[in-house]
């Protein structure tokens, strides 16, 4: 994929609180946009991905695959609060020319989805063939087709809800406990809060995968062991491998930004902002996902006037959408007519 960075001059208003004095975007494209500017395959990314599909989503990008660049013009943007690139808490504040850090300011999923609007514009897209996001992805997709109904032709909304539940807002509250736990974390450093983070990663990881899982691939081995346990050294890997490539402040912005998530605020309803969907939905759920239950997928399914809700029974939990990919991917290219 081809990486590319829009500078925005203007001022940035966000949704909560006053607004940041320019915006950068930083993108990556495969394939070609056609004439019309609507062969468009969008993609928002989960939590602490970036905007190269390629590198964690491989399976389903390349020719001959689901998003296929020989056909279709495929873009993903990193998302505003993130530390690839996009404005975030790493930018460098205008009025005191250092870096954010601890002091950059509230964003909500809304404002993630104004930012993929001004990359769309400046990128020349007239429709979007097929708009797809997974957990907090499927977030900004369907804030997108609320403010902006008539863009998209299909919508692939996989393992998301239409307002964060209590149970997803306890496990962020949670990871932000062990943030604010590390001393360091209001430091002015890069490198602030990374323990933190550690221990941040360690209880979100209970929430994407399940019992089922990790009692199949973290059994014990050793009959007689009665500590540093396989699944110990799991947990602490999975911390560290997160400590060397996101950063503590951006981790706490998309905790937020994803507790802040309810398509009904300043629209009446719930209800009344699902009925605004005008893409031909497909609402994908797992069986096993403890973090956004199938429950909340039905329920935006059966709101959303011309959606199909499909169930994928999958004993990885939250995290199927990245390792179900075969079953994925035929069911977007049926039900979505990518082919």
């Amino acid at each position: 994929m081809r990486r590319g960075k829009l500078f925005w001059d203007k001022p940035f208003p966000l949704e909560r609180e006053g607004l940041l004095p320019y915006l950068t975007i930083t993108y990556h494209t495969s394939g070609k946009l056609n004439k019309s500017k609507d062969n468009v395959i969008w993609i928002c990314h989960a939590f602490s991905a970036g905007s190269d599909v390629s590198e964690w989503w491989p399976d389903m990008i390349g020719k001959g695959k689901c998003f296929d660049p020989s056909k279709y013009f495929v873009v993903c943007a990193n998302i505003l609060g993130s530390c690839y690139g996009t404005t975030g808490p790493l930018s460098v504040n205008p009025e005191t020319n250092r870096p954010y850090y601890s002091s950059f300011p509230f964003v909500t999923i809304r404002d993630m989805a104004a930012a993929h609007e001004i990359l769309r514009e400046y990128l020349g897209i007239k429709r979007i063939k097929l708009l797809i996001g997974s957990s907090i992805g499927a977030f900004q997709g369907l804030e997108w087709n609320i403010m902006k109904p008539q863009l998209f032709e299909h919508f692939a909304f996989i393992s998301g809800s239409a307002k964060t539940s209590p149970w997803a807002v306890a496990f962020s509250e949670a990871q932000r406990m062990a943030l604010l736990s590390d001393p360091t974390f209001h430091e002015a450093s890069e490198h602030a809060g990374s323990e933190g983070m550690k221990a941040a990663r360690s209880v979100a990881l209970l929430s994407y995968r399940n019992y089922q899982i990790y009692g199949e691939s973290q059994a014990e081995k050793e009959i007689d062991r009665v500590n540093n346990f396989r699944v110990s050294s799991y947990q602490r890997y999975q911390g560290e491998k997160l400590a060397k490539r996101f950063n503590a402040f951006s981790y706490y912005v998309l905790l937020n930004a994803l507790d802040s998530h309810n398509v009904g605020r300043g629209r009446n309803s719930i209800i009344k902002a699902l009925s605004k969907v005008e893409a031909k939905t497909l609402v994908v759920g797992i069986t096993t996902d403890l973090l956004f239950p199938v429950s909340e997928q039905k329920f935006v399914a059966s709101y959303i006037k011309n959606s199909d809700y499909v169930e994928i029974d999958s004993i990885y939990g939250h995290d199927a959408f990245l390792i179900e990919t075969g079953i994925l991917s035929r069911l977007i290219i049926d039900k979505c007519k990518i082919k």
